[in-house]
């Protein structure tokens, strides 16, 4: 296990799921994974989140501790020897901080793209604490601009916080604990994300408004023009990213077990 590169808490996770043709995602696929589904169906989900109490190897960076993310990923997996390595693939991460992505590019690749962003909470009061406070009735959105237009997220919450099914579509979404990401080299970096799992509440007219072409590419037009297919804020937790390695072997079909786990997530010890 590799040292930790990331600490920080992730709170106030909204995230809007919505089905995609697979074939989309196809050439965007790091090398040595394979798409993960459910129901036989993929998806992309874009995320809003709050950034806090961010730290770069144990060391607090003035100015950059506490920010807004949205973000838009895909879910693949990865056979390592007996594992099924469940993760993301970041398509787009947006942030308003210049410093946060230029790191982020250097150490992982990432896709990150600094844009204004401000975090909408109505009623207010729940901004940027620690604990989620927010209750049923509570508007949770994030908001960007981009090529001088305004961008949002936005859902209402109708319902309580509970623990995601284990086996459930929320889970299915939420708890991944690997990413990956294809190098300028073509190779594939992997590194590892500890949380504990979060809990998840329902909410209600969820909507993306944003410059889909532009920011993600043609080929999410159509999916994240349409309604979603599901939609629910995470509460969030502390959580530490470790460094990432790089994956030597070729890309290789999925081993006959990992077919028969789809829609079953695997939950790492922390």
């Amino acid at each position: 296990m590799s040292g930790v590169f990331l600490s920080a808490e992730w709170r106030q996770l909204l995230m809007l799921n919505f089905e995609i043709d697979p074939g989309a995602l196809a050439p965007l696929l790091p090398r040595g994974t394979e798409l993960d589904l459910w129901g036989g169906r993929a998806y992309v989900s874009v995320v809003g989140f709050n950034f806090l109490k961010t730290c770069v190897c144990g060391v607090p960076i003035p100015g950059h501790r506490n920010f807004p993310e949205v973000n838009l990923r895909f879910y693949v997996v990865r056979q390592q020897g007996d594992e099924l390595r469940r993760g993301v693939v970041f398509v787009r991460e947006l942030v308003p901080r210049w410093a946060v992505a230029i790191v982020a590019r250097a150490c992982y690749e990432e896709k990150y793209r600094t844009v204004p962003m401000w975090q909408e909470v109505s009623p207010a009061g729940a901004a940027l604490g620690r604990r989620s406070t927010l209750g049923p009735g509570t508007t949770l959105g994030y908001h960007w601009r981009f090529g001088g237009q305004a961008n949002h997220v936005r859902a209402r919450l109708c319902g309580a916080f509970q623990d995601a099914a284990p086996k459930g579509h929320e889970a299915f979404i939420a708890e991944h604990y690997w990413a990956y990401t294809a190098l300028r080299s073509g190779q594939t970096s992997e590194y590892q994300v500890e949380h504990r799992p979060w809990r998840v509440a329902p909410v209600e007219d969820a909507e993306l408004s944003a410059d889909v072409e532009a920011l993600y590419g043609p080929q999410f037009v159509d999916s994240l023009g349409a309604v979603p297919a599901s939609a629910f804020v995470a509460d969030g937790s502390a959580v530490l990213v470790r460094w990432g390695s790089r994956l030597r072997e070729a890309r290789h079909e999925r081993a006959p077990e990992a077919e028969a786990s789809q829609g079953r997530p695997t939950m790492l010890a922390h």
